[in-house]
């Protein structure tokens, strides 16, 4: 048997509002939905970090390269 969960009186009113918006019949299906809700949002976190790095990583190439092809643009900025 697992652990027992405390849920607090308000917590209780909104997991029940909650079963009946979506027609789900259990508590923790409720919860585990919300959990797997938590774990995509802190993956998307974890990835726009990565991103932020690698594109600091590049910037500085990148910018060197645009550079060599500046004067040959048609449209200047």
């Amino acid at each position: 048997m697992g652990i027992p969960l405390m849920i607090q009186a308000k917590d209780h009113l909104r997991i029940e509002h909650l079963k009946k918006d979506f027609g789900i019949h259990k508590k923790i299906d409720v919860i585990r939905a919300g959990l797997d809700l938590l774990e995509k949002e802190a993956l998307r976190i974890k990835k726009v970090k990565r991103w932020k790095h690698a594109a600091k990583l590049v910037a500085k190439s990148s910018s060197e390269v645009n550079k060599e092809f500046q004067p040959y643009a048609r449209i200047k900025s």
